[in-house]
């Protein structure tokens, strides 16, 4: 899978941890990281893949890039470890204003037709602090840990994840989400549970609840991933009705979709 000069490019910031010890000293930087693309996958005909990273931090940036499974279960997300894709290095040294191809390989064959999710986890290695001078001179700052998560679909024979005009991967084999949704009551306040029950995930943005002909989004801009065969759930701003009617885009697709309603 290459990588042009126009893909998208997006620092996905995830977690950031923040350490403090004792005493009192300036905030240490953290390291800036672009990474690109913000979708990779792995088609059927696919046996590697490519993402890049870039330190437009001005310190070295020493990440480590891990690949888990990703399982949703019990409404969360769920990270396993794993050995059906590796992530080659494994840690990445990285100057100011370079950058670093992690390549992404398969081990195996992937179930056909089907899509198969998983997490890239890019954290930041922290660099040593210095010796102390003296015992009556402590020295301390507030460390913080970078961590970046970037979802990865790798995709068996016979399913697409993306069309490719220029190539085999035609509109008819691309996988699509099916989704439905309900109103729950969870502790006496009101969720709203999506379902897909398609061969492939859905990616849920600007998600509004309609009712009364107001609207009230869910959350804005991205409310989360719904994969194959799980039930998701998020708070809703306001208690249902039997007439109220869900839509987003999924996938990034226009216009929003209208989620049919489920039991």
């Amino acid at each position: 899978m290459g990588v042009g000069a126009g893909s998208s490019r997006l620092g996905y910031n995830l977690l950031a941890c923040a350490v403090a010890l004792l005493g009192s000293a300036p905030l240490q930087a953290a390291t800036s990281v672009l990474i690109w693309p913000i979708d990779p996958v792995l088609e059927a005909n696919q046996k590697a893949g490519a993402l890049w990273l870039e330190n437009r931090g001005d310190a070295p940036a020493n990440l480590q890039v891990r690949v888990f499974a990703w399982r949703q279960g019990e409404f969360d997300d769920q990270y396993q470890a794993q050995r059906e894709i590796i992530g080659s290095p494994p840690v990445a040294n990285i100057a100011p204003g370079q950058k670093q191809l992690i390549r992404l390989t398969r081990t195996g064959n992937s179930p056909v037709g089907q899509e198969q999710a998983y997490r890239i986890i890019i954290d930041e290695i922290p660099p040593a602090l210095p010796a102390v001078a003296s015992a009556d001179k402590a020295q301390a700052a507030i460390r913080f840990q970078m961590r970046y998560s970037v979802p990865l679909f790798v995709y068996g024979e016979g399913l697409w994840g993306k069309p490719d005009a220029s190539g085999p991967r035609g509109d008819s084999g691309v996988g699509k989400p099916a989704l439905s949704w309900r109103q729950v009551s969870v502790q006496g306040k009101p969720y709203v549970e999506i379902r897909n029950s398609g061969p492939v995930h859905a990616r849920l943005t600007d998600v509004v609840l309609q009712q009364g002909g107001q609207s009230r989004p869910l959350v804005e801009g991205l409310l989360g991933y719904v994969l194959p065969g799980a039930v998701m759930r998020w708070p809703a701003p306001q208690t249902m009705s039997a007439a109220s009617v869900l839509k987003g885009r999924v996938n990034g697709q226009e216009p929003a979709q209208t989620l049919s309603q489920g039991q």
